[in-house]
């Protein structure tokens, strides 16, 4: 807006400001945007993926209804992002009155403070425009929060300093709630908040408005409350207590990607992989970027990780980000200037894997590396069996059968390990199946062809350790049996 209106008089000159005009709230703000974008196509909440016909438009039905509304989720389910895309729903600016903490309403002040300036400069009162990402006030629950923090106190120090009786209202310190009056206030992992704080959250649910302790003031403010939380089954830190539970509007479960399509467009989002001004481009072949992803999706089924904990996210988005990081180190030690990630990075970015999976107690015993190393095999038998569906793999086979072995060093230069694996008859002949040709270089090619070594020894086709690489198991011969001493004849008369 330019020439935006400084005083109240210039204010009540602009449509919906006069005197005696109908103000709208929060939610209704809220409720108007949503609709327009609804009728423009506009996507709802850019960058989140997976949720477009289930949790987006119960989010909608809740803004439309005029609801607070909770996100019940599993972590790493982007429900933090939600809350603050809820932002662009509001209106691109408000006006307030200059200086006042809760960004009172020119047209209806709340506190003390602002009626008295109304009251002595009329309609020269200085105005303000509040942008609105500022409307947007986000707390982190946690177990030390108090009620003052919430809602607010006596301020002796305001009290001191101006003269007056603690009692008046003049002396109040605002908690986080009233500062974002005419905004959204979110709070992160409701359970984590004392039972007598949630309690504090009761009459701004269902009355609408706040008593700070010491002054016989409501203050009815303009506010919605979104909230986020685990599953009650899954946290014993603490709950949500029944009566607030009760208070709030919509509870909205959120979900992780329904497929691996999903989750591949995620992490590609999300992951740090585009390394400006790196010494050398590594370029992620698709396959890989399925492997990473299966990762997540095996473990999040494997009974031996807890269910009610979850795997988040972050853990493809962390395990591409290493993986993109050792083909990166092996590059730049081998001074090439294009490099393509391996299945070895993978192996590489155990770190980003084993700190994100909880594990049980058959877990535990087993060890977070080790269900690391399965989880990544049995993601590339997956892919392997998929991409590689129909083909001849015998003669590679074979070749290791008949006494071939082929160990590849990780830090081996590209050209140099794509000579070593041509040397296996009928290799080659099948990395298009992997989307790797000639275009793709020595870094692509040996890229691919590794992986297809890699998936014949996912389906036991081949076998491999650390001391020989890829190798065939040769049948043992059998032992001969011992001799044993025929026991003697026995002569009968």
């Amino acid at each position: 807006m330019t020439n935006k209106p400084a005083t109240l008089g210039e204010l009540r000159k602009l449509p919906g400001y006069a005197p005696g005009t109908a103000r709208r709230s929060v939610k209704d703000e809220l409720r108007a945007n949503i609709l327009e974008k609804l009728e423009s196509g506009e996507p709802l909440f850019p960058g989140i993926h997976g949720y477009e016909e289930t949790v987006l438009p119960q989010i909608a039905n809740a803004l439309l209804a005029r609801h607070n509304f909770i996100l019940l989720g599993l972590r790493g389910q982007a429900k933090s992002r939600i809350l603050r895309g809820l932002i662009d729903f509001l209106d691109k600016e408000i006006p307030y009155i200059t200086g006042c903490e809760i960004h009172d309403d020119p047209l209806a002040p709340l506190c003390r403070a602002c009626r008295d300036l109304i009251a002595e400069k009329g309609e020269a009162t200085p105005i303000s425009w509040l942008p609105r990402d500022q409307r947007f006030v986000e707390k982190l629950a946690t177990p030390d929060v108090t009620i003052a923090d919430i809602l607010g106190d006596v301020d002796p120090i305001k009290a001191a300093r101006s003269g007056r009786a603690l009692g008046d209202e003049l002396t109040i310190h605002y908690g986080l709630l009233p500062r974002a009056n005419r905004g959204i206030f979110a709070v992160n992992e409701l359970p984590d908040l004392a039972g007598k704080i949630q309690v504090g959250l009761f009459n701004i649910m269902q009355e609408g408005d706040i008593q700070i302790k010491g002054y016989p003031v409501r203050m009815p403010l303009d506010v919605l409350l979104v909230f986020t939380a685990n599953p009650d089954d899954y946290t014993a830190r603490g709950k949500i207590i029944t009566p607030l539970k009760d208070r709030i509007g919509s509870e909205i479960r959120t979900h992780y990607p329904a497929t691996v399509e999903e989750g591949v467009s995620i992490t590609a989002q999300e992951a740090w992989v585009a390394r400006e001004g790196a010494r050398s481009t590594v370029d992620i072949p698709d396959y890989l970027r399925e492997v990473v992803e299966l990762v997540a999706f095996l473990a999040r089924d494997d009974k031996r990780i807890d269910k009610r904990s979850g795997v988040s996210q972050r853990l493809p988005i962390a395990c591409l980000e290493s993986v993109v990081s050792s083909a990166e180190q092996r590059a730049v030690r081998n001074r090439e200037s294009r490099s393509s990630a391996r299945i070895a990075d993978v192996y590489a970015a155990l770190p980003a894997i084993t700190g994100k999976m909880e594990l049980e107690y058959e877990g535990e015993l087993r060890g977070a590396e080790n269900i690391a190393r399965e989880l990544i095999r049995g993601a590339i038998g997956k892919v392997f069996t998929n991409r590689m569906e129909g083909a001849n793999l015998q003669p590679v086979v074979q070749w290791f059968e008949l006494g071939g072995e082929l160990k590849v060093p990780e830090s081996a230069p590209a050209a140099e390990s794509l000579a070593q694996l041509k040397k296996i008859q009928g290799l080659m002949d099948n990395i298009e199946r992997m989307g790797a040709d000639g275009r793709s270089g020595p870094a692509g090619m040996a890229a691919a062809a590794e992986f297809i070594l890699e998936g014949l020894w996912a389906h036991k086709r081949i076998s491999r350790n650390e001391e020989r690489g890829f190798h065939a198991e040769r049948p043992k011969a059998a032992e001969p049996r011992e001799q044993q001493p025929r026991p003697p004849r026995r002569q009968f008369n």
